[in-house]
Formats: structure tokens, C-alpha cells, sequence
């Protein structure tokens, strides 16, 4: 069971790594790394049920990862909020911008 859980961590990790690479989303980003993080805690799994007695320690931070990983993932999406919301609020001032310009270029034409 220990090599199953190895060999589907690594392919895990691979794939998201591969994703995180070709990606340029930011929230698949997120998503990908958190995937990556999921597939090398399975890795660390693996590692600590090798043996007779299954190793403590590996476990312990694994359980530490996975909390680790609910955090990070909550202040990446609040970034990720952060930035949409500026890159939208960019573009309103950017539409208002030019609707400006465009109604003191037609009231200049209709004066001439």
C-alpha cells in the first residue's frame, strides 16, 4: 500500500507541477499548487507507513501541511479577490475616461 501511495503522490505532484508550469490563470495556479502540496503530503504519507511500526513524525507534519495549505489557499483566494476587484475598478475609471473624452470631442466638432 505504502508504494501505491508513493507512486500516486509522485504522479500527483507531476501532473500539478506540469499544470502550474503551463497555467497562466491565477486561480488554476492556485489550484495547482495546492494540488502539488496535496500529492507530496501523500508522498510523506508513504514514507512514514514503510516500515513495521508506522513513523509518527511524517504525520504529524503532514497533519501540519494540510493546515498549512487551508491557510495559504484562504490567502491566496483573498488575494486573488484583491486583484480582480483593482483590475476591475481599472477598467471602470478607464470607460469613464474615454466616455469623457469622447463627449468633449463631439461637443467641440458641433461648436465648430
Amino acid at each position: 500500500m505504502s508504494e501505491l501511495t508513493l507512486w500516486l503522490g509522485a504522479l500527483l505532484t507531476g501532473i500539478a507541477v506540469i499544470r502550474l508550469l503551463t497555467v497562466e490563470e491565477p486561480l488554476s495556479r492556485l489550484i495547482a499548487l495546492n494540488i502539488t502540496g496535496g500529492g507530496t503530503l501523500m508522498i510523506l504519507v508513504g514514507l512514514a507507513v514503510r516500515s513495521e511500526a508506522p513513523d509518527p513524525v511524517p504525520q504529524a507534519l503532514a497533519l501540519t501541511g494540510i493546515v498549512i495549505t487551508v491557510a495559504f489557499t484562504g490567502v491566496g483566494l483573498v488575494l486573488l479577490r484583491a486583484v480582480h476587484e483593482e483590475e476591475l475598478t481599472d477598467l471602470d475609471d478607464a470607460e469613464e475616461t474615454e466616455d469623457t473624452e469622447g463627449a468633449a470631442d463631439t461637443g467641440e466638432q458641433e461648436s465648430r
